[in-house]
């Protein structure tokens, strides 16, 4: 396997794990990590003006 297939796979697998940490905040009434946010390709300054 090569160094960039496992970059790749490194950063699918970054990219789950920010969508489960920010869909689990949300579940539960939090706003999630700006980090996560931002990894998913979201503002999070535009996301915390989002109401239900």
């Amino acid at each position: 396997m090569s160094t960039r297939t496992r970059a790749t796979i490194g950063e699918l697998f970054g990219i789950f794990g920010s969508a489960i940490a920010a869909a689990s905040a949300v579940n539960h009434g939090r706003q999630p990590n700006a980090r996560d946010l931002r990894a998913l390709g979201i503002d999070p300054e535009r996301f915390r003006e989002i109401r239900r």
